[in-house]
């Protein structure tokens, strides 16, 4: 599943959550700090591993 990282408004705490794609549209993110629901996705970097092909 993919990680998700959100930025608090409130507090400005960055913090990491692991969300199907489809609960990401549809779930009501709270800051895990402050429980603040003002919270505003963060572009982060995106990293892949695949495998070697010989």
């Amino acid at each position: 599943m993919p990680t998700y990282e959100y930025k608090c408004q409130d507090c400005k705490k960055i913090f990491m959550l692991i969300q199907s794609i489809a609960d990401h549209g549809k779930a009501k993110v709270s800051c895990p700090e402050c429980k603040s629901k003002k919270v505003k996705p963060v572009i982060s970097i995106f990293s892949a591993k695949t495998s070697r092909k010989s």
